[in-house]
């Protein structure tokens, strides 16, 4: 449960109004008047007024939040309103803040919501942060998720991450109550190359309404104390088979604890040149000396690093999982260190990347991680030529 200010005594009597409105709250055991009364005393710092942040803004409002910061540079576009549902057609062009304000404003009249028309950069978001009691995380970017990790950790918040691709979301909070922070899960973004961007991607529209419901709803149990939140817990969900799993992770004791915000720490994954310093880690072996040595006795993991809808087209015998590569940063914890890792795609580009980042930023041996070359295609010139090129 946050530590926030008093506003107001529990035992001042509830307006009719509230008691109308929060009906639903106050019958809960675990809300009741006095949860309700922590929920409108908290504030909350929701970053992006977008697809993670429309939910989360929306359902903080409902519940009563007192306070609640949009911080948001950037103007609604006709591309946002597949997923981000605070805002509507007759807003294109506006800010998005204002969009939202005017929305929270028109939902819950009782709360107050503040307009910040700027982007969270590492000279104000010690500022910034340091005003609200908790913070979702709405970006779309690695290095305002990093700075919201840094400054949160600075400042002793809890903060709830979310992130979207295509059909998978994840949620996590992070620093609350001493539990571990995003570096401990991401001590660095991955390469440009393994970013997931959803402009180029794509992402299903209703994926981020469920992602950021679960943020705020994670916001809203941290703030009454309830229930356990995902601290020291990955939540995935796969939005096709509309499974969740949950991967726990911990403090890295190797990690020293961050004391200060530096511009360098927050961008130097996404420096230019990253990838030129993964090349000496990834080995190369051809399809017919892979099969030459399956032949032998050899039993490497055969990891496919394609799309699900590649998948269905063919698949290498022997594969052991497919898992598509702009997801390999969050779910390494699924391929083996103890056995040779062999990794395909299509035309071998793909799978290189992903190689070289096992080797280089996720810790394994050089000597025990393949790229399997030319991939598929040259699996069909040279191996088998019954295998399609697509």
């Amino acid at each position: 449960m946050l530590d926030c200010p008093p506003r107001r005594s529990v035992s001042d009597e509830q307006s009719a109004g509230e008691s109308a409105r929060y009906a639903r709250h106050l019958t809960l055991p675990e809300v009741g008047p006095e949860g309700q009364k922590l929920l409108s005393e908290a504030s909350v710092l929701v970053v992006g007024a977008g697809g993670l942040g429309s939910p989360a803004l929306l359902y903080l409002a409902a519940a009563g939040v007192g306070r609640i910061g949009v911080i948001d540079d950037d103007s609604v576009d006709i591309t946002n309103l597949q997923r981000q549902v605070i805002h509507g057609t007759a807003e294109l062009g506006e800010p998005k803040v204002a969009s939202a304000e005017r929305r929270l404003a028109d939902l819950n009249p009782e709360v107050e919501v503040e307009s910040l028309e700027f982007r969270l950069e590492v000279d104000n978001a010690l500022d910034v942060i340091g005003s609200y009691d908790l913070v979702i995380d709405g970006s779309d970017n690695f290095s305002t998720r990093y700075l919201i990790g840094d400054a949160c950790e600075i400042l002793g918040k809890p903060w709830v991450f979310g992130s979207i691709h295509r059909f998978e979301g994840q949620v996590s909070t992070f620093n609350l109550d001493g539990g571990p922070n995003y570096r401990d899960l991401f001590p660095e973004a991955p390469p440009a190359e393994l970013a997931p961007n959803c402009a180029e991607a794509g992402v299903l529209g209703v994926l981020p309404g469920i992602v950021g419901s679960i943020q705020a709803t994670e916001a809203i149990k941290v703030i009454l104390g309830v229930g356990e939140p995902l601290s020291g817990r990955l939540l995935v969900i796969d939005a096709l088979s509309m499974g969740m799993r949950s991967l726990s992770f911990s403090h890295d004791p190797s990690r020293q604890t961050v004391t200060e915000i530096s511009k360098e720490a927050i961008e130097c994954s996404a420096r230019p040149g990253s990838m030129e310093e993964m090349q000496g880690g990834m080995r190369e072996i051809s399809p017919s000396e892979y099969v030459t040595r399956v032949d032998g006795g050899w039993s490497p993991f055969l990891l496919d690093v394609r799309r699900r809808d590649e998948e269905m087209i063919v698949s290498l015998n022997g594969t052991a999982l497919r898992i598509q590569h702009l997801s390999i940063p969050s779910r390494t914890d699924e391929v083996p260190k103890d056995r040779d890792v062999v990794v395909y795609c299509r035309t071998g580009g793909r799978s290189a990347t992903v190689a070289r980042f096992l080797v280089a930023m996720a810790g394994w041996s050089e000597e025990r991680v393949y790229n399997l070359s030319g991939g598929i295609h040259e699996w069909s010139d040279t191996v088998d030529s019954s295998v399609p090129k697509y």
